[in-house]
């Protein structure tokens, strides 16, 4: 009982934010075309249709543009592309996200110089400066795209909550180590697969499918403790391995958004991925450690309060799936 309690508390945390994947990055890339010339793409997350956040790029005063941006709605960002000339180049150069500061949206910033090489960056509500270098480094587009992937998975809601799902279904130590793996390689094949352009699969039905997949687990969590064991609480790893395709899917569709470097997609894919396991294990982490505490508080709770977490967690991916089938609808 001790458990269930705390367990409904960190659910608690968690459900507070009920839109999943509210925090998207922006993505500006400049692709060096001459000596002074660049041609600019810039992605900024929408809402909706006809709505766009509040981003702008302010390159250096002395930049001329030359063509006017050409801006459209595409899922779910807005993009714009132009291209522009500057004296010297932009070596040297700052590039500032005006409006940046009044959000909670980091961007993320690559250009790509006639050379092959490339310098990627963040730009964050804290710092919304970019300084253009003459060097890159690989290690550059690493730890970028390692901070995303962590940032991306502790951010993404509904992965939590299924993550957390598992975390109370799944009953041993050793059950739960190959349950997480077989998740973890499941979602790790699909995210390859759908980066690298080897397997698409349409956003919006699998973003319905993931809140689905919480649902079932929710469901497995309450049949098993009323007497009625199933094949995934028999064998976890299997529903976990099954359901870790679609979420792999899901992480790939918010790369996309985010964009891959052309030149270092290896890289920046295997960081990103990377990522999503550290901050998918951060978590897992914290949460055996909430469970440790646990079980050193006494706690005394009526027999039914086993059945909150299960159900709350249902409640929450039931309303994502109306919501997303709506959108389906529409």
């Amino acid at each position: 009982m001790k458990l269930r309690a705390l367990l409904l508390a960190l659910l608690c945390l968690l459900a507070g934010a009920v839109s999943a994947h509210e925090v998207r990055p922006a993505y500006l890339e400049l692709r060096q075309t001459g000596a002074e010339t660049y041609d600019v793409l810039w992605k900024v997350p929408a809402r909706g249709d006809d709505l766009r956040f509040g981003l702008y790029v302010e390159l250096p005063a002395d930049t001329v543009n030359l063509s006017e941006p050409r801006g459209e709605f595409f899922g779910a960002s807005f993009i714009e592309r132009w291209s522009t000339r500057r004296t010297g180049g932009l070596d040297g150069a700052t590039i500032h996200i005006a409006g940046l500061a009044a959000t909670r949206t980091d961007v993320l910033v690559r250009i790509e110089r006639l050379d092959g090489t490339t310098q990627v960056g963040r730009v964050t509500p804290d710092a919304p400066d970019f300084v253009v270098t003459a060097a890159a480094s690989p290690a550059e587009v690493a730890l970028t795209y390692l901070k995303l992937g962590v940032e991306h998975i502790l951010l993404g809601i509904d992965h939590l909550l299924f993550v957390l799902a598992l975390l109370i279904l799944v009953q041993g130590m050793h059950k739960l180590i190959v349950t997480i793996t077989a998740f973890t390689v499941a979602h790790s094949i699909t995210l390859a697969g759908a980066s690298l352009g080897f397997l698409n699969v349409p956003g919006a039905p699998v973003e319905a499918c993931i809140a689905l997949s919480i649902v079932f687990v929710s469901a497995e969590i309450v049949h098993g403790r009323n007497g009625q064991p199933s094949l995934t609480t028999r064998r976890p790893w299997i529903v976990a391995f099954a359901f870790g395709l679609l979420h792999g899917f899901g992480f790939a569709g918010a790369l996309h958004e985010i964009g891959l470097p052309q030149s270092d997609i290896p890289l920046a894919l295997l960081f990103f991925n990377v990522g999503v396991e550290v901050g998918q294990l951060i978590f897992i982490a914290a949460v055996l450690a909430v469970i440790a505490v646990a079980r050193r508080i006494p706690v005394a709770l009526p027999a039914w309060a086993w059945r909150v977490p299960p159900y709350a967690i249902g409640a929450v991916a039931s309303f994502w799936l109306i919501e997303r089938l709506a959108a389906l609808a529409a």
